[in-house]
């Protein structure tokens, strides 16, 4: 015969259970930005980097998600897969991988960062079946060359379409090469950059996040 003791022993159980259940349930859902300095925002204030912005988005839409910049400066393809696993721990509902610049600026071979975020894609769907993911592409500066500039920025389109990932072919689409939108070293976007990213990334994402809201 069960003791009382222990009846409530498993009453108690299931009562956590049930609370963690709800808890669970009650949690924002996470859309996660994997990339760069670009991401990052580099040297601005987290609050003015495209993600939070995004965020600011979705608090006016009233919707149940909470954005994770995970927007490392200097950060490659292998970088991101090497993080991807630690990212993982917990559910993704959206992944956006916007990575490749600094591969692309240090002449790394296209065909690494094609096998790296191949990589990326494949580890998202064993581990999580469910979260979308989404691809931003990059483009390089004419100095990198023709050849290796045509080379690398196919292989977006490329994974697009064999894994049936949605893409944005150009993350600074607007901002690239613009004075006005970046800071003095030309490359990373300042506020203003920043902001037009963020109403771009909005428009790319925004269906999949409204597919997912209650």
């Amino acid at each position: 015969m069960m003791t009382r003791q222990k009846t409530y022993r498993i009453l108690a159980t299931v009562f956590a259970l049930l609370l963690s259940l709800r808890a669970g349930a009650d949690a924002p859902r996470r859309v996660v930005f994997l990339g760069d300095s670009l991401t990052a925002g580099y040297t601005l204030d987290a609050d003015l980097a495209y993600p939070a912005l995004i965020q600011k988005k979705i608090d006016a839409e009233a919707w149940p998600f909470q954005v994770v910049n995970s927007g490392i400066s200097g950060d490659t393809t292998a970088g991101g897969l090497r993080r991807l696993d630690w990212l993982m721990r917990r559910p993704i509902d959206l992944l956006v991988i916007a990575l490749g610049a600094n591969d692309g600026l240090r002449g790394f071979p296209p065909g690494e960062a094609e096998r790296n975020l191949a990589a990326m894609i494949e580890r998202v769907r064993e581990t999580s079946p469910g979260t979308i993911i989404l691809l931003a592409g990059m483009r390089l500066p004419e100095n990198m060359g023709e050849a290796y500039i045509r080379d690398f920025e196919a292989i977006y389109g490329r994974l697009a379409e064999r894994y049936a990932v949605p893409l944005k072919p150009f993350l600074l689409e607007g901002v690239a090469g613009d004075p006005a939108l970046n800071l003095p070293d030309g490359i990373h976007p300042n506020q203003e950059g920043q902001a037009i990213i963020a109403d771009a990334m909005w428009q790319f994402i925004r269906p999949h996040l409204e597919a997912l809201s209650p």
